[in-house]
């Protein structure tokens, strides 16, 4: 598959990698506002700190069954007997540090669901107007002002790997944020 099929343009970054253009089309900047999506980023996008995304996504069904189908409550139970599975288990990113901080991270997550009454209306919270933001610029920032404030507040929380760099990341997967180029047939 190329970069233009059938007439229609997309961005550039997807290549020619069937799943990176399936990721793109259907999922990347199309705004969510459900928490168990959002947990299911949050879980994707700590484990590929260090790491490229589309070797998450390639693992992403098998992040699926280790961390119960994304269920938040289930793996706020994790124990640690669970991390000992979850690092024999070959199909994710067996790295002790980032399976504890999973596990913390949907603590820490059902936490602001309770306080705020979803993560949902937490994310949004730092948002413009409590908006998604629409950039459809040639230029795909790394950062930006509401990343940094959602990051430096997540880690006040006590949430890991989830700096301003996976923290936009995650904005752009779960649309808070469109970085599709103003041609792409996507945005």
């Amino acid at each position: 598959m190329s970069n233009k099929t059938e007439n229609l343009t997309r961005c550039h970054w997807p290549g020619n990698d069937e799943l990176y253009i399936r990721y793109h089309d259907e999922e990347w900047g199309k705004e969510i506002h459900d928490d168990h999506t959002f947990f299911e980023f949050l879980i994707l996008e700590s484990a590929q700190a260090g790491l490229s995304w589309i070797t998450i996504l390639r693992r992403r069904e098998a992040y699926r069954k280790a961390f119960a189908d994304f269920d938040v409550e289930k793996v706020a139970a994790f124990t640690q007997d669970d991390v000992e599975r979850l690092l024999q288990d070959e199909g994710i990113i067996r790295n002790r540090l980032k399976i504890q901080t999973s596990i913390t991270n949907a603590r820490l997550f059902i936490g602001i669901q309770k306080e705020f009454g979803s993560f949902d209306k937490y994310l949004y919270s730092f948002m413009p107007g409590g908006k998604a933001i629409m950039n459809h610029s040639n230029a795909t920032p790394v950062t930006s002002p509401e990343s940094d404030a959602i990051a430096k507040d997540m880690k006040k929380r006590g949430f890991k790997f989830f700096g301003t760099t996976i923290c936009y990341a995650f904005m752009q997967a779960t649309g808070m944020v469109n970085d599709h180029i103003p041609t792409c047939s996507f945005k």
